[in-house]
């Protein structure tokens, strides 16, 4: 299974805060919002992560200088996630190895810092096949197939170690686990089931606070936006946010009935946007307007891959015979190039990641990741050669 590959805007924090504790002997000198050990930029210091298939090598290609730099083997990696700094590749035995890209942002809401550090080889999280990961300030979540998520402590992953906090632990299912609002939003089933019924909210040592009263049947798919946090449901979206410590819910029902093949089940989105993208079975994509609370279903033709640059920008989708096609907010194509060939659009492993300015799209049997402007045509503005084949790819520090 491959893993979910998730970013969002709370994944790419850190524990530098805007008037945060600081280091006493260099509090009266360091710039605002100083993280120790990295060098703050004025722009984002994007990476990504390149994972090879075949060989197990990885690399982080630093997008800015166009660096690789080769980062060590994971043998028979088949699946890789990002929490907007880390890598977390899933081996052949099921234990993920955490590789720090060195690229991130703190984001304090009316503005940004954007920081570059060394990439390195943080080590091995506990547990075995992780099926997502996500991280805020204080907690790293990485939740299992049995139900149970494993909570690390960030402060010490951002120094290079990898060190436990606690566990959650509930009904066998496939769930996943947010960090959100200073505390932690879990899926929760009913014994037996393996998918979800709802979500719980935990505190950051995994005890049990509340219950989001609204229910999500078949709990598949989630994606955190500026908005809240979204989950999909056989019967639409939940969208669960916070306000002064209090949690609530709010359904985002589909337009028209759905059968369980074109239901959204998993959500790409470029990190923090409120615009959301998801198959809609075979031939066609959902984008979800989470302010607006609105699906669009769009026909795309069949997809490889699918993502949505925002608010007011176009859903990207991939399709089986290798065109990269764009579609406005009404569902109407607006451009499409001819990109991969058929064989490698549907070999499994391409994938689409969406920054502010660009798209990159991996070619899985090559070592080509494509520089797409979005904005101009979905014109080619790079083809970078990561080495090796890019086989799974996550983009960071964005």
């Amino acid at each position: 299974m491959k893993l979910k590959a998730v970013t969002a805007v709370v994944a790419a924090l850190t524990l530098a805060a805007c008037g945060g504790e600081q280091p006493k002997e260099v509090a009266a000198e360091v710039p605002h919002g100083y993280v120790e050990g990295a060098e703050e930029a004025a722009e984002a210091q994007s990476r990504l992560i390149v994972a090879d298939t075949e060989t197990g090598a990885v690399r982080v290609v630093d997008l800015i200088t166009e660096e690789v730099h080769e980062t060590g083997q994971v043998d028979g990696v088949r699946a890789l996630a990002t929490d907007g700094r880390f890598g977390y590749l899933t081996a052949r035995d099921g234990t993920a190895r955490v590789i720090d890209s060195g690229a991130w942002m703190v984001d304090h809401g009316d503005h940004v810092h954007y920081y570059r550090a060394k990439v390195r080889d943080v080590g091995v999280a506990p547990g075995k096949q992780p099926l997502t990961v996500y991280s805020d300030p204080a907690v790293s979540a990485l939740s299992y197939s049995d139900g149970t998520t494993t909570l690390l402590d960030r402060a010490k992953l951002d120094k290079g170690s990898v060190a436990e906090l606690g566990k959650i632990t509930r009904e066998p299912h496939a769930g996943v686990a947010i960090p959100y609002g200073e505390h932690i939003l879990a899926s929760v089933a009913d014994p037996g089931k393996p998918l979800a019924r709802g979500v719980r909210v935990h505190d950051r040592q995994g005890k049990a606070v509340a219950e989001i009263p609204e229910p999500c049947p078949d709990l598949q798919g989630q994606a955190v936006t500026r908005r809240g946090v979204v989950f999909g449901c056989a019967d639409g979206a939940l969208l669960v946010s916070e306000k002064d410590g209090a949690f609530t819910g709010a359904k985002i029902p589909y337009p028209r009935s759905v059968t369980a093949q074109e239901r959204a089940t998993a959500f790409f989105q470029r990190p923090g946007g409120a615009t959301l993208a998801a198959r809609a079975g075979e031939t066609a994509a959902w984008s979800l307007d989470v302010g607006r609370r609105s699906w669009q279903y769009v026909e795309t033709g069949p997809v490889a891959a699918v993502n949505a640059v925002g608010e007011g920008g176009p859903l990207l989708a991939l399709t089986r015979d290798g065109m990269l096609r764009s579609f406005d907010g009404n569902g109407k194509e607006q451009a499409a190039i001819p990109l991969l060939t058929s064989e490698a659009a549907t070999a499994g492993g391409p994938s689409i990641h969406i920054d502010t300015t660009r798209a990159y799209i991996n070619d899985p049997r090559s070592a080509d990741v494509y520089e797409i402007d979005y904005n101009d045509n979905l014109r080619r503005a790079r083809t970078l050669k990561v080495g090796g084949k890019a086989g799974l790819v996550v983009e960071t520090g964005r």
